[in-house]
């Protein structure tokens, strides 16, 4: 018998296997993302009914969606698509009662992930306000009830000033833990942005809390619907406790304080990325 080797065949019919794979792949994502939108659905209805009007009601259900639905969410995608959340946390017994978390930004999901990695801790963001409009299905009402702080685009220096200064009275009257992403918006390659030092400061001035320096990766690859859809499969979304530092007390602390964190994290960042630390 002799055996003649096409190679122009091989090349199709492998091709093929690749599309078949992509297909049932993206079916695949397709099932998960409706499974985990009917899973949230009944709380997001919730919100949308009592939100303004029964505070107590809607804390009641942010808090279900914090410690229960998010949890599950996580197991459903670590599951079924292979999502893995590596967390690292070394120094977390030296964390003291209450503190200010300073981290890189890559995508929503940050505020889960933050929630999750501090587990048992309440922990406050500092967030665009357009994620607190009531047009965002869940994610605005949950917030806002939950006491998050919102810096508007427009309205100047003086307002998003205030609005810090009342987080702040309310992260010390609750036992909050105020997270701040100095870069001020998500990153959509994982590169360290610029860090804006003005938000942090005032928080920092008004709580007199010690920082925890924190970073996050691979969020930057599903910061969008069709990210999510292309590499659900590929995420091992880290987060690390760098640092634990005393509270800053001057501009010039804070400020070195801010430029310390972003040395650290683009370290850790490089050593992820080049396999040097699992």
């Amino acid at each position: 018998m002799r055996f003649v080797f096409n190679g122009k065949n091989c090349l199709q019919k492998g091709q093929k296997y690749c599309k078949l794979l992509k297909m049932f792949r993206a079916i695949g994502n397709i099932l998960i993302l409706i499974t985990l939108v009917g899973m949230l659905t009944p709380a997001a209805i919730g919100l949308l009914i009592f939100y303004p009007f029964c505070p107590k009601v809607c804390y009641a259900i942010s808090d279900y969606i914090v410690n229960v639905c998010a949890r599950r969410v996580f197991a459903i995608m670590s599951v079924y698509k292979k999502f893995r959340l590596s967390f690292s946390k070394d120094n977390f017994e030296n964390l003291p009662e209450q503190f200010i978390i300073v981290s890189n930004h890559q995508s929503l999901l940050d505020i889960p992930i933050f929630m999750n990695f501090f587990k048992g801790r309440d922990v406050r963001f500092v967030a665009k306000d357009t994620l607190g409009k009531n047009y965002i299905p869940l994610v605005g009402p949950m917030l806002k009830s939950h006491g998050h702080c919102f810096i508007p685009r427009k309205g100047g220096t003086s307002l998003v000033m205030q609005r810090i200064d009342s987080f702040a009275k309310r992260c010390l009257k609750n036992k909050w833990n105020p997270v701040i992403f100095p870069e001020g918006t998500r990153s959509k390659t994982g590169a360290l942005g610029k860090f804006y030092s003005a938000g942090f400061r005032r928080i920092s001035d008004s709580t007199k809390l010690p920082v925890a320096i924190c970073v996050v990766d691979d969020g930057y690859k599903i910061n969008d619907i069709q990210r999510v859809m292309e590499n659900m499969h590929k995420i091992n979304y880290r987060a690390k406790l760098l640092k634990i530092c005393p509270p800053p007390a001057t501009k010039e602390e804070q400020i070195a304080l801010l430029e310390e964190a972003q040395t650290l994290m683009q370290e850790q960042l490089d050593k992820w990325r080049s396999g040097a630390e699992a």
